[in-house]
């Protein structure tokens, strides 16, 4: 290895003037909200934060519910779709869209990841690519979702898996990286015995 060899120098380093999408002030405005109001909320007030969300530029759909401990970057790049759930202590970091489909269950602790960096460069440019997580998926406790990652519909990624590269539809995907594994197989819903 060469010892005199530079391979990054954070000096160098600069944020793209529209990079975050919003002024430096609004952005400063949502991380006090979302430190008080959004977080300090009463786990039942879904509706409360969704408008909270709203108010600063995010597109919710109907009846989602969001956990008061979930972690937006810029709400004004997430896009949420009707009936989903995110649990405690998701990490949504923003840099660039991330859009969840309808009836979609995250479960806790799982981090969506846009941002990424060109380690082949000195300057180490900030980057995004966007996520998309199709309708109908289930993505449970301690998963990553990498950056450019498009999980397909009714898929289910497996618990303390890391998505680096993009799901198919109907599958259940687990691993490090994670790779589908077998089909979904759904069972008819059985009828209410009184």
């Amino acid at each position: 290895m060469d010892e005199k060899r530079q391979y990054q120098d954070l000096s160098l380093f600069c944020m793209p003037a529209e990079f975050r999408g919003r002024s430096p002030v609004l952005v400063q405005m949502w991380w006090l909200v979302q430190d008080t109001l959004f977080r300090m909320s009463p786990q039942a007030f879904y509706g409360w934060r969704n408008l909270l969300l709203r108010v600063f530029g995010a597109k919710i759909g109907k009846r989602v519910r969001i956990r008061s401990t979930t972690r937006v970057t810029y709400p004004w790049k997430l896009t949420i779709g009707d009936y989903v759930w995110v649990g405690d202590d998701c990490v949504f970091y923003n840099l660039g869209e991330i859009v969840l489909g309808s009836h979609v269950a995250i479960a806790h602790d799982v981090y969506f990841c846009t941002g990424l960096h060109d380690y082949q460069r000195i300057d180490f440019p900030i980057g995004q690519k966007p996520i998309r997580i199709e309708d109908e998926v289930w993505i449970p406790n301690d998963v990553f979702i990498g950056p450019g990652v498009t999980v397909g519909r009714g898929s289910i990624v497996g618990t303390r898996s890391t998505v680096l590269n993009d799901l198919p539809g109907g599958m259940i995907c687990y691993g490090n990286p994670a790779k589908a594994v077998r089909p979904r197989e759904m069972r008819e819903q059985s009828e209410k015995t009184e």
